[in-house]
């Protein structure tokens, strides 16, 4: 089933221990083992840095391991800052009454700021944010972005025009901050999510992109509404201008073949009415799904499900 989230024990070419790499075929739970016992365990990824450091030195693999693994069976969710560095401490929070709360039922582990207290909400959600600057003058370090956005893009927007969304007390009780925001309903840099990593430390870095296309599937469920579909001209146009943006030369759609059935469906269950498949690259195969050119006339085709992309979700 496309909802199922991917079996952790499924081969994988490369895997990287902290300070070295290996090229050997091996399970998350193998190369977590190798490395315990020949290193000191998988790799950690601190912060941006660290992340290009790790996409430098491997850049020639498809996929690699890292000592990142989620259980989202045991809801055992854990409140994290997104600022690197920023520890969160349960002692020190401005929750808004009855909060945080899953409001009837629903997921929400991101963090809106309303009037200065704390409520949980969704993370597709738009809302105004607020970005952190290190490296600014005095009296510059917070910028207020007026572009509502969801939770994820706003702390995309954060860490490639600014260093991130706003974390920690000490910053959000600065007054510089304080008077930029004034009563606006605003993003701040708080999330929880089930993921450990293997050495145990409590770092907050995350940086998902590319996925498989049932990891982007898993993804956009749980943090968005559903991975893009495409119905009509207008909605064509408008992902392609995002798929300009992308790393990698297909992005996933939420299109997907069934073998059973013998046809291609939206996951959102749309229609495929609307169509804009390149010509002959068309293949109607189990364990494929649909991928939009980054580049040319960004035309549709069927990529294998394993193949790691950039991925775009919808919102609604």
């Amino acid at each position: 089933s496309a909802q199922q989230r991917p079996k952790e024990n499924s081969a994988c070419s490369f895997f990287t221990c902290h300070l070295s790499e290996y090229h050997f075929n091996k399970t998350w739970d193998e190369a977590q083992k190798y490395c315990r016992e020949k290193h000191t365990d998988l790799a950690t990824v601190y912060d941006m840095t660290d992340m290009k450091r790790l996409r430098d030195s491997t850049e020639k693999q498809e996929a690699v391991w890292i000592g990142l693994r989620s259980n989202p069976e045991t809801d055992n969710r854990t409140w994290h800052w997104s600022l690197p560095g920023v520890e969160f401490n349960n002692s020190e929070t401005k929750w808004a009454g009855g909060e945080p709360d899953d409001h009837q039922g629903r997921t929400e582990n991101c963090v809106r700021m309303d009037r200065f207290k704390w409520k949980d909400v969704h993370c597709n959600k738009c809302n105004k944010f607020i970005c952190y600057n290190e490296k600014q003058e005095p009296n510059k370090n917070f910028h207020l972005i007026t572009n509502a956005l969801c939770w994820p893009e706003a702390q995309n927007y954060c860490r490639e025009h600014h260093t991130d969304l706003v974390s920690g007390l000490n910053q959000l009780n600065d007054p510089d901050l304080k008077e930029q925001i004034h009563s606006y309903d605003v993003w701040i840099g708080l999330f929880r999510d089930t993921w450990r990593w293997s050495d145990g430390s409590h770092f907050s870095f995350r940086n998902w992109h590319n996925k498989t296309w049932e990891d982007a599937l898993y993804y956009c469920r749980e943090n968005y509404n559903d991975l893009a579909s495409i119905t009509n001209l207008k909605e064509q146009r408008w992902i392609q201008q995002k798929a300009k943006n992308a790393s990698t030369p297909f992005v996933w759609l939420g299109l997907r073949y069934t073998c059973t059935l013998e046809f291609w469906f939206w996951v959102s269950d749309e229609v495929v009415g609307y169509k804009n498949w390149a010509s002959g690259v068309r293949n109607d195969e189990c364990d494929m799904s649909g991928g939009m050119e980054r580049g040319g006339e960004h035309k549709w085709s069927s990529r294998p499900d394993n193949n790691m992309y950039n991925f775009i979700c919808s919102t609604f």
